[in-house]
């Protein structure tokens, strides 16, 4: 059976040769289940230092194939993160896991790295702050242009803590009395910041609660639907936000949720069965072309749209190596297109609130007001920004627009 460490290796070269994602490849794992924090440490802590490990040993070695310079960062955040790791153990294990080949320059890099000690780059420039945070420049320098200087520090700052968890009660399944559980640390009646580990709760499996993060409820929030209303959530999966659009509606309505790949509608559908749902229809469709549904049709419409993401980068950190700058470029496109092909299906004085999981103005109030510009019968109610520093949760963007009568 391969060793652990080798598994953690495997899983490295796909995030950074393959786009892969940890949360997926960790869930496939044949990692034995005691060793997946040992495992989860390791990956998602290289993934989130990268830079600044790599600073750690480039000098000693200028040239190295990537699965080598990927088991050297692995090997130097142990020994400079994890204190309960032995250094003697960390080295023999990479070395072990080298190519015959280079097993003596890997030990000699390693020796180096311990006999040098730990380095963090100098300076209060965005240079400096790039390899502190292991953050590519130009997302930094996108920060500081949108934001300022200090939000963008305290964004890359909150992107390298481990991510907080959390959940909500499934309203039309649960009562709060039914859950009081020490894995439960309630923040309201129905939020909470989630101690358990999923693969083993029963509540998660049957239902009874869903993993959400606390930013992402307040957008559902932002919709104001109600009970009776007829509501399109254009881009949909997993379906979580349907479900909670469904409990504010007291499981009383109409919900379409829309998705564009049919494995991703089966699990909108299989979640709303599993957490007892009854008033929403999942569809396969393209959101962003145009007249599938009846002008005026809908009193409320949700477009969480694609988006780069670079609101989520503490849970899922290989999206800032996996994102170009010409990526944005391409969602901004699809953004664009699924607004205007929605904004027909609303009712007049209905809600449609725009919301992503990033932190970009070309993506966010940009686009927004571009609507705006193009669709006159439309008015912006409120618009905020939910940075991750902001109660230790992920970065959202959320508008609300209103159809005028």
């Amino acid at each position: 059976m391969e060793s652990t460490r080798k598994q953690i290796l495997d899983m490295l070269v796909r995030v950074f040769e393959e786009h892969g994602y940890a949360s997926l490849l960790l869930r496939n794992t044949s990692i034995a289940e005691k060793d997946i924090p040992f495992a989860s440490e390791i990956l998602y802590g290289t993934i989130r230092n990268h830079t600044l490990l790599e600073t750690q040993w480039r000098p000693f070695a200028k040239k190295t194939a990537k699965r080598t310079a990927l088991l050297l960062d692995m090997t130097v955040y142990q020994l400079m993160f994890m204190n309960g790791v032995p250094a003697y153990a960390a080295v023999n294990e990479a070395v072990n896991l080298a190519p015959q080949r280079e097993r003596k320059f890997v030990n000699a890099v390693l020796r180096r790295v311990i006999e040098n000690g730990f380095h963090e780059a100098e300076g209060d420039d965005l240079e400096a702050l790039s390899i502190n945070t292991s953050h590519p420049l130009w997302i930094l320098q996108m920060w500081k242009a949108h934001y300022g200087g200090d939000t963008a520090r305290r964004i890359a700052a909150s992107d390298q803590k481990p991510a907080v968890v959390y959940g909500r009660r499934n309203t039309l399944k649960a009562e709060k009395k039914d859950l009081e559980d020490g894995q439960y640390e309630w923040l309201d009646d129905t939020s909470f910041v989630y101690h358990g580990k999923a693969a083993n709760d029963e509540n998660l499996k049957n239902g009874k609660i869903l993993l959400q993060d606390r930013h992402s409820q307040q957008v559902v929030s932002f919709l104001q639907a109600e009970k009776g209303m007829r509501v399109l959530d254009a881009c949909a999966a997993p379906g979580t936000k349907s479900q909670q659009i469904a409990c504010a509606m007291k499981n009383e309505g109409e919900i379409i949720a829309c998705e564009l790949h049919e494995h991703r509608t089966s699990l909108i559908r299989q979640l709303m069965q599993r957490t007892d749902v009854s008033i929403c229809t999942a569809i396969t469709c393209d959101s962003s072309v145009p007249d599938q549904f009846e002008a005026e049709s809908f009193d409320r419409i949700l477009i969480d749209a694609p988006c780069s993401g670079l609101g989520d980068l503490s849970h899922k950190p290989e999206i800032r190596w996996h994102l170009r700058p010409e990526d944005i470029d391409e969602l901004i496109g699809i953004q664009k297109a699924i607004l205007a092909a929605n904004a027909p299906y609303l009712k007049k004085d209905g809600i449609l609130v725009y919301s992503t999981c990033t932190l970009n103005r070309k993506e966010n109030s940009s686009q927004v007001a571009s609507f705006l510009k193009d669709h006159p019968d439309f008015l912006l109610e409120e618009e905020k920004t939910l940075f991750p520093f902001n109660g230790d949760a992920d970065g959202f963007y959320a508008a609300r627009l209103r159809k005028k009568n």
